[in-house]
């Protein structure tokens, strides 16, 4: 289990492509702020904007995503990715434009393309070895954090020094370019034979609910913490500008994270991997709730960015026990719905909170309400496995990745 089984001209075709589809998407939130701002009431159309970007992305990804055809994949991630280039034009073009046109045309940049992050990664990993999965995985988050990283800087350097318009056509440009990167990429991804459509499928798709529940809880942590930071620094009285520096160092912790994560095998099993990494990131994210000096919130942000990354390989990872090849790619998809859903949650718990606690209470609150998550994700799980539900005959993953025997007489967690 090395990275050398990573590093081939396809997922290097890959990245490159994954990179251009998924930079607009960490892109986005910001610059409608940047674009609005200078309107009056600039900010809260901003975020009104933004809040149609996620529901576009909430609504869009599990619909869409049911409707990946793993034979046919690149088909359909074309046709999104084309129609949020178009979305992304759109606001670029008519930025001056009334705000229902803006909303719709948000809304549509976020929808049209929102299954491809999972369409992408299915075929990410039907691009390696089996044995490669993990590294894959880690690989992918590795690339998403250095993208999260960058994207804001870019989006403020560019509406501030060009045009606040500069930023989304940009984006549209970068979501473009991806659609000629996926012709030179398989057509498809693998999956299994055996006709989940239509109601199997969701029923399927709805046993993994416990792995959307714990993948939730960790992007809630990390909407609270972005969201939450610049308040609580006011509340220390430390400036607030050191809110991006401090995110970027826990975008680059996530990034390191998920490197160690992919240089060897766990012990344990995932769902109990996953409730420790996350239990993990809520201690240090607590932590930077009590810690009064800048250093200290720093070294907390950056560790809690190590377990986060873990925690999302996890359950991905996961979602490859729950479900069969044929429904990963529409699993990954409401798993990024889920994930867009705590975020939005958290925005609005975060934004309910500051009007009547201190900054510091409101991320203690946000922290409980995630270990609840992990604790009912984690328990389903448990239950899932224990009960052999309804989707377990469809899995087709020879008793799930967990215990499935592989080459060399060892399963991928090695516990054999």
């Amino acid at each position: 289990m090395t990275y050398r089984d990573v590093a081939t001209k396809q997922v290097l075709i890959w990245a490159l492509t994954a990179v251009a589809a998924r930079m607009p998407v960490a892109m986005t939130p910001l610059a409608l702020v940047f674009l609005v701002r200078e309107r009056p009431g600039g900010y809260t159309l901003g975020a009104t904007l933004a809040a149609a970007y996620v529901l576009g992305e909430i609504i869009g990804a599990p619909v869409l995503g049911m409707r990946l055809d793993p034979a046919r994949g690149r088909r359909h991630l074309v046709v999104g990715l084309a129609g949020g280039a178009l979305g992304f034009t759109g606001l670029g073009i008519f930025a001056d434009s009334h705000p229902v046109v803006l909303g719709a045309f948000a809304f549509l940049a976020g929808a049209a393309p929102s299954a491809a992050a999972g369409g992408q990664r299915a075929l990410l990993t039907s691009l390696v070895p089996e044995r490669a999965v993990a590294q894959a995985l880690s690989a992918e988050s590795m690339l998403m954090s250095g993208v999260w990283a960058v994207s804001p800087v870019a989006v403020a350097g560019l509406a501030l020094a060009v045009a606040p318009r500069v930023p989304l056509l940009l984006a549209a440009a970068c979501m473009a370019s991806s659609i000629a990167g996926h012709w030179l990429l398989p057509a498809g991804w693998a999956g299994d034979q055996d006709g989940d459509t239509g109601r199997a499928k969701t029923r399927v798709l709805l046993h993994a609910w416990p792995v959307y529940v714990t993948g939730a809880a960790s992007i809630t942590l990390l909407g609270l913490t972005e969201l939450t930071l610049p308040a609580l620094l006011e509340q220390r009285g430390i400036g607030v500008g050191w809110s991006g520096p401090m995110l970027a160092g826990m975008a680059v912790g996530a990034g390191l994270g998920a490197f160690l994560y992919g240089l060897r095998s766990w012990p344990g099993r995932l769902r109990s991997r996953s409730a420790v990494l996350i239990s993990g990131m809520a201690v240090f994210v607590a932590l930077v709730a009590l810690i009064p000096g800048a250093a200290g919130i720093t070294v907390a942000l950056v560790l809690a960015g190590v377990l986060q990354s873990g925690a999302l390989i996890t359950r991905n990872l996961s979602l490859r026990e729950a479900l069969p090849k044929s429904a990963l790619a529409a699993g990954y998809s409401v798993l990024y719905a889920a994930a867009g859903a705590g975020y939005a949650a958290t925005g609005s718990l975060a934004g309910g909170l500051l009007q009547v606690v201190a900054p510091s209470t409101a991320v203690l609150a946000g922290v409980s309400l995630t270990l609840l998550l992990t604790v009912l994700g984690w328990w389903g799980e448990a239950r899932r496995d224990v009960s052999g539900a309804p989707g377990d005959l469809a899995v087709g993953l020879a008793g799930g990745a967990e215990g499935a025997p592989i080459a060399g007489g060892r399963d991928p967690e090695c516990r054999l």
